[in-house]
């Protein structure tokens, strides 16, 4: 050590703490952390997504709007059945799901509620914690890309749908993937 004191760079270290008054020069928002429900216009379209409880499948689609109307009769009604139980966090924009002949349920999230259970049995069955992880895995599967133009999400939100919703990897698969038509094994 040569008893130098260490020099600090004034211009990488900001004005932390201190508040923006100018509406001119707003603060700088990284990534596009915008607060709020996204929209296409706003380059952050919702990616809306129902997952089977027992199949396990998973869909997707790339939205417009993060509307009630946009997000059950786009989303929900054409993945479930009449009859299907949906579960849901407490969004005002899911509402008409009682009215199509889907059972619903919530969990309040604000309230600090993350699953509950409704029937007695010891059970947990009133959550969606199960999409809230697939969602986090599609945000890891686009990470690496470094951002993506909402002109080609959906091809990669459908890629991620098809690498998820394949459970096992056959012989037979890779075949099909590869193009290959005949058998790799060696005739003696």
């Amino acid at each position: 050590m040569t008893g130098r004191k260490p020099t600090r760079c004034t211009r990488t270290r900001g004005k932390k703490g201190v508040p923006h008054i100018d509406p001119d020069d707003p603060p700088r928002r990284r990534a596009n952390q915008a607060k709020g429900h996204g929209t296409w216009e706003t380059d952050r379209p919702p990616v809306p997504g129902v997952v089977g409880r027992t199949s396990g499948r998973v869909w997707f689609r790339v939205g417009h709007r993060s509307g009630s109307a946009e997000l059950v009769d786009a989303t929900v009604l054409p993945a479930t059945k009449p009859g299907a139980m949906v579960y849901t966090d407490d969004w005002n924009g899911y509402n008409p799901l009682d009215r199509r002949d889907r059972g619903h349920a919530t969990v309040n999230h604000s309230r600090g509620e993350f699953a509950r259970d409704d029937d007695g049995d010891g059970i947990r069955e009133v959550h969606c914690n199960t999409m809230e992880g697939i969602w986090t895995g599609l945000r890891n599967f686009l990470r690496p890309f470094r951002g993506v133009s909402k002109i080609y999400l959906e091809q990669y939100v459908i890629i991620f749908q098809w690498s998820y919703n394949i459970k096992t990897v056959t012989d037979e698969f890779l075949r099909v993937l590869l193009g290959c038509t005949g058998t790799t094994k060696l005739v003696t």
